[in-house]
């Protein structure tokens, strides 16, 4: 059986689902396919079910502060494990029933094929049980895959990743957490919240890919004070007689009952056979592709989302899949200028990278306006006052280049900063907008007349008069 459609998009996760909804703009003759679960890694196994597992520890966590306040009994509070979960799998499906409800529940068989694909040559594709599907257009949004060592696998489920973590009906009573990027900083945390006894683990001297030294040291002595955190050295993994897994990294060592592992995700497109579409590929494995339009080269074939290997957030890969799907309707594709990026790990406190960092930055250029979380009245009431801010500024106009932050409520001054360096925004701009006390923005207010005073700029004439209302 063959079938020939004007479009074809290979993964039905964000990026392609997002791609359909430009598609579907200019054309129905159009297929989706999709050889696993439907439902997105975002509502299934990524974003979503994680915020709900770290905001059951962050709640039970709490308690710590109860006696500084005068609140009893907080010795008393305890955790039931299995109701935890059920909660993050009840959620869980939640999120999964209302993505599927608002995409692949309401597109008739003809539209959705529910098997992997490979290429037989540039516009040819083929099921798994030999269905050819021809395409004028090709969107590849396959997505990705947690990476886990060959030589691991041989320790069967106290390996576990992301894809096997939110079905657990009872957590570990130990974990080393090996890999501490954005999953492993914010699961680990949680976990060990949660009561697990949490060991983390990585390669390099800093975490969830900070790259201003300053702020990274504030975050490791912070979550160092919760849980050991080991770096700079690879972790070496062996199974005992007594079935638990020996996990050594450097000179430091431990048994534990499972290991976490989240060591970054792989992209999914080995099996898609990409050299018989006459498709290069780069020494990563991974085709080269125009950031700006998501094209390969000059041909037909579009790719979005985390299988590119570039940006393996949700905001990003829902960007690549609509610039996918809307140039692959056009005759000639049109190049889209890349958000602002952000970046946000949910710890306790966030950590926050927005715009350009510092391995971005050419040296002399920039000033960096910093202020400490530690005597800022709104985080000292909540108990929050470890971390630091940092907006880095351009020397010649003061215009905010960007920001890296530990601190409380991070993820809103992210969004603040990032809608600010959008739009151009200067510092003296920034700066004449109102700050309501006590809030955490007031934070951000300080690290700001930090970053003016280092900067030789002319005073903006803000106006001071109130001009009365006509009677």
């Amino acid at each position: 059986m063959t079938r020939e459609v004007d479009v074809a998009i290979i993964g039905a996760g964000s990026a392609g689902l997002y791609a359909m909804s430009q598609v579907k703009r200019f054309t129905d003759n159009f297929l989706l396919i999709d050889g696993g679960e439907l439902g997105t890694t975002c509502a299934r196994v990524g974003c979503m079910p994680s915020k709900v597992l770290i905001q059951i520890a962050d709640d039970f966590h709490r308690k710590a502060i109860f006696e500084r306040e005068g609140i009893e009994g907080g010795d008393e509070l305890s955790l039931n494990q299995q109701d935890a979960m059920e909660h993050v799998q009840d959620l869980r499906d939640s999120f999964v029933d209302r993505t599927l409800g608002n995409s692949t529940d309401h597109l008739p068989p003809e539209k959705l094929l529910e098997s992997y694909v490979h290429f037989i040559d540039a516009n040819t594709l083929q099921s798994d049980d030999g269905e050819t599907i021809k395409a004028k257009k090709i969107i590849i949004a396959t997505g990705s895959s947690p990476i886990v060592p060959d030589e691991w696998k041989a320790f069967g489920d106290k390996v576990i990743t992301t894809n096997e973590i939110f079905e657990l009906e009872q957590l570990p009573e130990s974990m080393a957490v090996i890999g501490l990027g954005v999953i492993g900083l914010e699961l680990g945390q949680a976990l060990n919240r949660l009561g697990v006894k949490v060991t983390g683990i990585d390669q390099q001297n800093h975490i969830g890919g900070i790259q201003d030294d300053a702020v990274n040291q504030a975050a490791i002595e912070t979550i160092g004070r919760e849980m050991p955190l080991w770096l700079g050295q690879p972790a070496q993994v062996s199974e005992l007689e007594n079935g638990k897994l020996k996990v050594t990294a450097g000179e430091n060592s431990v048994e534990v009952d499972a290991v976490l592992a989240s060591m970054g995700r792989q992209v999914n497109i080995a099996q898609l056979n990409l050299p018989a579409a006459g498709i290069d590929l780069q020494d990563n494995g991974i085709p080269a592709y125009n950031p700006h339009t998501m094209q390969l080269g000059d041909s037909h074939i579009f790719i979005a989302g985390d299988c590119n290997g570039s940006k393996p957030i949700l905001h990003e890969a829902g960007f690549e899949g609509r610039v996918a799907g809307y140039n692959a309707m056009q005759e000639s594709p049109k190049a889209f200028r890349p958000k602002t990026p952000l970046a946000i790990t949910f710890s306790d406190p966030n950590i926050v990278m927005v715009g350009q960092q510092l391995n971005q930055l050419p040296a002399d250029s920039f000033v960096t306006g910093e202020v400490k979380l530690a005597p800022v009245g709104r985080a000292l009431i909540m108990g929050k006052n470890r971390g630091l801010i940092h907006v880095y500024g351009n020397k010649a106009d003061g215009r905010i280049l960007g920001a890296c932050m530990f601190s409380v409520k991070g993820e809103n001054l992210a969004h603040l900063l990032c809608w600010a360096i959008e739009m151009g925004m200067t510092v003296n701009d920034l700066l004449a907008m109102p700050f309501y006390h006590p809030t955490i923005e007031e934070a951000l207010q300080a690290a700001l007349y930090n970053l003016k005073s280092q900067l030789q700029l002319e005073e903006p004439h803000w106006p001071i008069e109130i001009q009365p209302l006509d009677a």
